[in-house]
Order: structure tokens, then sequence, then C-alpha cells
């Protein structure tokens, strides 16, 4: 039964994956090098990750410097 389960999760998590890719791809402003990224090593999406971190705080807006409506 647990086999069964995980084969499950398996296949939802290649087809996720496969349609995040195709998004990926249809997306003029998206990085390709993003696709397949679930192969990459610990440490390389590690530093993927941590890149994106960089350019969320980047983007971020403390509470007093928030537009008013």
């Amino acid at each position: 039964m647990v086999f069964l389960i995980q084969n499950t999760q398996n296949r939802d998590a290649r087809a996720i994956n496969l349609k995040l890719n195709e998004l990926i791809h249809a997306i003029d402003a998206a990085r390709d090098q993003m696709i397949d990224i679930e192969n990459l090593s610990d440490i390389e999406l590690t530093e993927i990750h941590s890149r994106y971190e960089k350019i969320k705080s980047g983007l971020t807006q403390s509470p007093e410097k928030a537009p008013q409506p």
C-alpha cells in the first residue's frame, strides 16, 4: 500500500514539474535554465534560493515606505 501511495505521489510530482517546465518555456521573460532544476544538487539549489532571496529582499518595501491608498 505504501508503494502505491509513493508511486502516485512521484507521478503527481513529475506531472507538476512537466507543467511548470511548459510554463517556463512559454513565458518569454522566464529563464529556461529553470527547466529541470529538480535535477540540481542541494548545493546548487541553495545557491539559486539565495539569489532569489536577495531579489525578494530588494523588492519588498518596509511598512513605512509602502504606498498609501
